[in-house]
């Protein structure tokens, strides 16, 4: 936490996954566990994806997709923990690799060096999940600490019905470590 008086902040990255669009459930609720958030989304993720100006209102703070000149003044304080949710095939994937080509890779590449608690909550088709790339970047994250919640596909159920993102889950995993 930043000082003793403010509440602790949240980083949440935000994924193009079509599920992107409930993002201000987990904003709303990450705020009633005493989080303050600031949202950064890869440059796919802030084109329709998820409502910007929605969460910008809801967090009183820009939504984040490139990164600021050095004479910019930082918009969030450093992160005391970070979710990314939708976490995309893409991004689990460079990630672990390390190439920090968005600012969305290069913070999670940053807060994974600095220690920071890092929950993510992917959203994978299961062909791209059982692609061995993603299984490897999926082991290498866990062997460094990152905290998984189980996969959500997108698709439907055999009822027809889509399953619900459990947003939430993220911020339990946070709160076990």
């Amino acid at each position: 936490m930043t000082d003793a008086t403010s509440k602790p902040f949240l980083y949440l990255v935000v994924c193009a996954a079509g599920i992107a669009s409930g993002v201000g459930k987990l904003i709303t609720a990450a705020q009633e566990r005493g989080w303050e958030v600031g949202v950064i989304a890869t440059p796919v993720a802030v084109n329709g994806f998820f409502d910007t100006a929605e969460a910008e209102a809801r967090t009183g703070r820009p939504v984040r997709s490139a990164w600021r000149r050095p004479s910019d003044p930082r918009p969030f304080p450093p992160p005391d923990a970070v979710v990314v949710a939708p976490a995309t095939f893409n991004t689990v994937n460079k990630w672990a690799a390390g190439l920090a080509d968005t600012l969305a890779v290069g913070t999670l590449c940053e807060a994974l060096g600095l220690g920071v608690p890092i929950a993510v909550l992917p959203c994978v088709a299961d062909a791209l999940a059982a692609h061995p790339a993603y299984q490897e970047s999926l082991n290498r994250l866990r062997g460094l600490g990152v905290r998984f919640g189980d996969p959500h596909t997108g698709g439907t159920e055999v009822d027809g019905r889509r399953p619900e993102f459990a947003w939430e889950r993220a911020l339990d995993l946070l709160e076990r470590g």
